[in-house]
């Protein structure tokens, strides 16, 4: 089940939340942390770091979302003993699967960052904010949050970016902001 992968994501995830596929296969032939693992029923791509694990990408597959396959991907990570990151599109009425995202990883005990601020831009220019959602087995604080996400942004984001796009699109000192 090796083929078709980053089709699945550009049938779901808005365009400019998908990676380049080149970047991608990048990803995952040199950085040892980046990770697919990929079913008929679902498709994960993440990042484990030693401390944490930032969840890029997870679709379940639309014939069988609703029936728990994404929970059980959920709670098998949870049973890694890491704090699980993912970035989340603010759900709005108008998008009906903004608010089936939000209400997935709220459902599975993530909470919402309420003092991180994450805007992004477009090839063109154009900002756009993603909320952080995480769950933790342990007490952890949101400046430890914020620690990880400028990893992930580091390191996955804006891995080969400049070869790839020509600049970098999550420099975490311009896309992430502390809010008190």
């Amino acid at each position: 089940m090796e083929h078709g992968w980053y089709e699945r994501l550009e049938n779901y995830f808005p365009e400019h939340e998908l990676k380049s596929p080149a970047q991608m296969e990048e990803l995952f032939e040199e950085h040892p942390a980046y990770l697919r693992e990929q079913t008929d029923e679902y498709l994960i791509i993440y990042a484990n770091f030693e401390e944490f694990i930032f969840i890029d990408y997870l679709l379940v597959n639309p014939k069988t979302r609703g029936g728990g396959i994404g929970t059980r991907v959920i709670n098998a990570f949870k049973q890694r003993g890491k704090t699980l990151l993912a970035e989340v599109e603010p759900a709005t009425h108008a998008n009906p699967d903004t608010e089936k995202r939000v209400h997935f990883y709220l459902k599975n005990g993530f909470r919402k960052a309420q003092n991180i601020d994450y805007t992004r831009e477009t090839a063109d220019g154009t900002s756009y904010t993603m909320d952080i959602y995480y769950w933790s087995p342990s007490s952890t604080s949101e400046r430890d949050i914020l620690e990880q996400m400028q990893v992930v942004c580091d390191q996955i984001h804006n891995f080969h970016a400049k070869q790839h796009y020509g600049r970098l699109p999550a420099d975490p000192d311009d896309v992430l902001t502390w809010k008190p």
